[in-house]
């Protein structure tokens, strides 16, 4: 199956195409009616393939249809760089102007290739029958960063007094994420939920006696230190550090496109708060929530930075908001640090979840080692005495 979407994801060079040479499909409203057209095309198809088989999952139709669209971000991105000509003249003009910008290129680059492969693995894993959990994940949390951030950033940039009616296609691909995060978060486990011996073992171990959690609580709270800051850049504090930062620094945060300002606004009141239960999930023991937590922020981490760096190095962006070259070094490392943090705390939390496995007892045990109250087996055995 996984193949037939991808070689049926390709007809939309063609529709493109099409359009693209069809004056009386380039207006703004048409544009809108054969967009939704489409996507309701291919969803019927999806669906008719389907109808003797159908897959479990529902999300497999989301997948589909969204894998159709990702070729078309990516002819958009390959086009606006001067890759590819013929395509989307029409759309960047009658269409939607803001995929030229920086971040909007950058974010076409990232659907049209990670989102596409994500796509065709977990209708592949659909199609088997397997468990996708953390691809699903790390999914849902890549496209609805990405999405709530291109949505705001529209309306509150400069581009914000221009648009058209094709903005109105967006709407989908904010919603499904919402409709897929909440579906494999309630989704039922593959994996194991209660620990034995072995998590018992871990949990019974204060932070100081765990380095590489230790290490990751550091990291993590540096993190949330890192966003906060650049979070009251955005906001234009008027501290001096915040000043010195944004202009030898970081110009990019004051862009007019507005993306980067909406992005550093989220990262503040949505990435804190998240970092907070992450270090929360690494102190305590026994929070079974964490594994799953980890990868949906990782994958928002990992869009939102990649847009991020690649916008403020592109070409699009006027040079007084492009990275200076005698701080391009300590901005990119101090950019790779920070998304790479969530990427190394979801793979500890996913390859090595014992200690965040609910622990059972074993017979005749009340108590657990790492409880606040007395094992009751050695105070029984103290009084029998």
């Amino acid at each position: 199956m996984e193949i037939f979407v991808f070689l049926f994801s390709l007809t939309a060079l063609g529709v493109l195409y099409t359009m693209n040479n069809v004056p009386e499909l380039q207006e703004p409203y048409v544009i809108l009616q054969v967009g939704a057209g489409v996507l309701v095309f291919v969803f019927l198809v999806y669906l008719l393939m389907a109808w003797r088989n159908p897959p479990k999952d529902l999300l497999f139709f989301a997948f589909a249809v969204f894998s159709f669209t990702c070729v078309i971000d990516l002819v958009s991105a390959l086009q606006h760089d001067g890759w590819i000509t013929g395509f989307m003249e029409f759309y960047q003009k009658a269409g939607e102007p803001y995929l030229g910008t920086a971040y909007g290129i950058m974010m076409c680059y990232w659907d049209g290739i990670v989102h596409f492969i994500l796509y065709l693995f977990m209708i592949c894993r659909i199609t088997e029958r397997k468990d996708y959990r953390i691809m699903g994940l790390f999914w849902a949390g890549s496209l609805l960063a990405n999405m709530s951030i291109f949505v705001t950033g529209i309306v509150v940039g400069k581009q914000g007094s221009d648009i058209r009616p094709a903005f109105w296609l967006n709407m989908p691909f904010l919603l499904v994420p919402v409709w897929g995060a909440i579906s494999v978060f309630t989704s039922a486990k593959s994996k194991q939920l209660t620990g034995g011996y072995n998590a018992m073992f871990v949990q019974c171990m204060r932070l100081i006696w765990r380095p590489q959690d230790l290490m990751l609580v550091l990291l993590a709270l540096a993190a949330m230190a890192f966003t906060i800051f650049r979070g009251l850049v955005a906001l234009d504090a008027p501290l001096e550090a915040c000043t010195i930062y944004l202009k030898q620094y970081e110009p990019y945060l004051k862009d007019p496109v507005g993306y980067p300002r909406v992005m550093m606004l989220h990262f503040l009141f949505y990435g804190v708060p998240l970092l907070g239960a992450l270090v929360y999930g690494l102190v305590e023991p026994g929070c079974n929530w964490m594994p799953d937590l980890s990868v949906f922020f990782a994958g928002a981490m990992a869009q939102c930075q990649f847009a991020h760096m690649g916008g403020s190095l592109h070409s699009r962006t006027m040079a007084p908001y492009r990275i200076p070259g005698d701080a391009f070094l300590v901005v990119m490392a101090a950019n790779l640090v920070y998304v790479a943090i969530p990427q190394i705390i979801a793979m500890r939390c996913t390859e090595n979840p014992n200690f965040f496995l609910t622990v059972s007892s074993f017979p005749g045990q009340t108590g657990l080692p790492y409880s606040k109250e007395k094992d009751t087996l050695i105070t029984n055995k103290i009084k029998s005495s």
